[in-house]
C-alpha cells in the first residue's frame, strides 16, 4: 500500500480539518501517518483510523520551536519510506518541501490561513520576513496547492501564478441518531439563552475581551467558551473583576466529536475576528461552519468571507462594532426576536445540505490524481 505523510506543529488534538485529510487519503489508497507534537497539557489520543505520532520537543513556541520542528520533521521524513507528503500551513512547508525533491515524490500544500500576514507576526518584521523567504521560494514550485477560501486562493494565484485549489474546512453531515448529552452532564446553565465561543485560536483581535465584557448588559444568557489561545487567563480575569464568572463558562479544548455536544445546546453561535490584518480579513473559521451544522445561528463580523455564507444562508446576521455595549444591544435584540432566531435556525437546515464535507472532500480528492 501506499504510503502518506501528513505534517501539523500542533498536538493533533483538535485539528478537524486533518483529521479530515487523513480519511480523505485513506480513501485514495494510503497507508496514513499524521505527526505532530505532544506538549505538557496534551490531551491523551483517542484511536483513530490511522496512525500518528506526536513529538517530544524540548522547545515549546518561539523560533527554537520552530527550528527544532522542522528540523526534526525533515530527519524523521527522509529516513522514513513515503510516496506522498502532506503539509499543512506554512511552519511545515520547507522539511517536507526539501524532502519530497531528496525523494523525488508528490507534495500536497494545504495553506490554513494566510500564514505571512498573522497578527502574531505584526511588528517582528525580521521573524515575517524569513517565513516570506521560505514562502516566496517554495510556493511557485508547487503543482498541488489547496486552502480554505476563495479570497486567499486569489491572493496566491496573483502573487505567484499557481492553481489555488479552495476546499473549505466544512464538517461532515452527522447522524440524527447521534446521542447527545444533556446540558446538566454538561455542567451547562439549563434555564438560560447559551451564547457559544469556540476554537483552537481564541486569541487577540478576534473579540473575546469585548464579549466577555458585554456579558454585563447581557439579560438572561450564559457564555460558553469553549478552547485554547493567548487570551484565555485575560479573559477569566475580566470575568472575575465585571462579577459575571457566574455567567461565563470556561472549558479546555475539546476532541471535535466532544465539542459538537457543546456546540448544540447554543441559541447563538460568535465568530468576531476583526479586520486587523489580513489574515482576519479574508479568514472563513471552521466554527463558522460547526455552529451551522449544529443548527446554531451566528453572529459575526462583517468580513468578506464569513458575511458571504451568514447573507447567502440567512443563518445570522453580521456586525461591524465590535464594542461590549454595541454587541450587548445586538444580542439582546437578537434573544428578543424569537421569530427571526427560529428562521435562522430552520435556515440552518438548508445550509448545511449544500456546505458540508462530502461535496468538499470530492475537490480534495481530485487534487490526489498524481
Amino acid at each position: 500500500m501506499k504510503k502518506a505523510i501528513i505534517s501539523v506543529t500542533n498536538d493533533l488534538i483538535s485539528d478537524r480539518r486533518v483529521d479530515k485529510n487523513c480519511h480523505a487519503l485513506i480513501k485514495s489508497g494510503y497507508d496514513v501517518l499524521l505527526i505532530g507534537r505532544i506538549r505538557k497539557n496534551s490531551l491523551a489520543l483517542e484511536a483513530r483510523d490511522y496512525r500518528t505520532h506526536r513529538m517530544r520537543l524540548i522547545f515549546d513556541k518561539g523560533p527554537l520551536f520552530y527550528a527544532e520542528y522542522n528540523f526534526r520533521l525533515f530527519l524523521y521524513l527522509i529516513s522514513h519510506r513515503v510516496d506522498l507528503l502532506f503539509s499543512n500551513d506554512l511552519d511545515t512547508l520547507l522539511p517536507n518541501y526539501l524532502a519530497s525533491q531528496i525523494k523525488r515524490i508528490p507534495i500536497v500544500y494545504d495553506s490554513h490561513e494566510y500564514f505571512t500576514e498573522v497578527p502574531e507576526l505584526d511588528g517582528r518584521s525580521f521573524v515575517q520576513s524569513i517565513w516570506r523567504s521560505i514562502e516566496s521560494y517554495i510556493f511557485p514550485k508547487l503543482k498541488t496547492v489547496i486552502t480554505v477560501c476563495d479570497s486567499i486562493a486569489q491572493i496566491y494565484k496573483g502573487k505567484y501564478g499557481n492553481d489555488v485549489q479552495v476546499v473549505r474546512n466544512i464538517p461532515p453531515t452527522r447522524s440524527t441518531m447521534d446521542t447527545i448529552k444533556s446540558k446538566e452532564e454538561l455542567g451547562i446553565p439549563s434555564h438560560k439563552k447559551i451564547i457559544i465561543l469556540q476554537g483552537a485560536g481564541i486569541n487577540i483581535d478576534r473579540g473575546a475581551e469585548e464579549l466577555v465584557d458585554a456579558m454585563e448588559f447581557i439579560e438572561n444568557a450564559a457564555l460558553l467558551i469553549i478552547g485554547s489561545g493567548d487570551v484565555i487567563d485575560i479573559l477569566k480575569e475580566k470575568a472575575k473583576k465585571a462579577e459575571v464568572y457566574n455567567r461565563v463558562f470556561f472549558f479546555p479544548k475539546q476532541p471535535f466529536d466532544k465539542l459538537h455536544h457543546y456546540t448544540v445546546h447554543a441559541d447563538l453561535g460568535i465568530s468576531f475576528n476583526k479586520d486587523t490584518n489580513l489574515n482576519y480579513r479574508y479568514s472563513l473559521p471552521n466554527k463558522l461552519f460547526e455552529y451551522i451544522h449544529a443548527g446554531v445561528p451566528v453572529l459575526a463580523s462583517s468580513l468578506i468571507e464569513m458575511k458571504n455564507i451568514i447573507d447567502a444562508f440567512q443563518v445570522g446576521m453580521c456586525i461591524e462594532d465590535h464594542s461590549p455595549k454595541n454587541i450587548a444591544k445586538t444580542i439582546n435584540e437578537i434573544f428578543e426576536n424569537e421569530r427571526l432566531l427560529l428562521q435562522w435556525k430552520e435556515n440552518t437546515k438548508v445550509a448545511k445540505t449544500a456546505l458540508n464535507w462530502e461535496n468538499e472532500e470530492k475537490k480534495l480528492l481530485a487534487c490526489f490524481n498524481f
